[in-house]
């Protein structure tokens, strides 16, 4: 594990912060699919992720989800260091877009390695910059942009994320993540091929 880390991390992290880490630090490695965090659960531990992508998730009173943002290598949650600190429950859900591999740090050393390390402090506050920064262009996105652009945007990330342009979410998916209706989007869907922008087959979109 400690080559991993040191991978991602060397170049900003102290290596005795980076001894730390391996030291106390619980590795995971999840499926694709898979919860990692669930909308009301204590957090007792920060994850760091070393490969693969995680999507976080809102939900309404009614169980529909948002998408929020997605974390990808090297990235941590800001919302999970939130409930963290503040040993509250957590108001999102982190699903594994792909087959992921983190390692969880404990709450007890967040507060001690920010007290000890400049390196990790500034990892903080960059994690919460960033995480803004995609709150508020998911903010932007709902407020300001038509269902098509939202829609075209979700996929040019999505295609970002798994390199290969091929997404394999089925309509009702894609409805719940963008907060809309099956109808929609595959209605949407339809126009986006016609545009040339992708193409629909069985079980995937392509993306051009």
């Amino acid at each position: 594990m400690i080559n991993e880390i040191k991978d991602i991390f060397g170049n900003t992290l102290e290596d005795e912060l980076l001894f730390e880490i391996n030291q106390v630090a619980t590795y995971k490695e999840v499926l694709a699919g898979n919860k990692i965090i669930e909308i009301g659960d204590y957090i007792r531990s920060m994850p760091l992720l070393l490969s693969g992508a995680i999507k976080v998730l809102r939900e309404d009173n009614e169980g529909d989800e948002l998408l929020l943002y997605f974390l990808e290598r090297g990235d941590t949650c800001a919302m999970t260091l939130t409930c963290c600190l503040g040993q509250s429950k957590s108001k999102v859900r982190a699903v594994a877009e792909t087959d992921v591999k983190l390692v969880m740090i404990p709450i007890r050393k967040i507060e001690e390695w920010s007290g000890k390390y400049r390196s990790w402090r500034s990892f903080i506050f960059d994690s919460y910059h960033n995480r803004l920064n995609e709150m508020l262009y998911a903010i932007d996105n709902i407020a300001f942009l038509k269902m098509d652009e939202r829609l075209l945007k979700y996929l040019e990330e999505k295609a970002r994320i798994f390199k290969d342009g091929i997404i394999k979410n089925t309509h009702q998916e894609i409805a719940y993540e963008l907060h809309t209706s099956r109808v929609v989007i595959s209605r949407l869907l339809k126009k986006l091929e016609n545009l040339g922008k992708l193409e629909l087959h069985r079980n995937y979109i392509l993306m051009k």
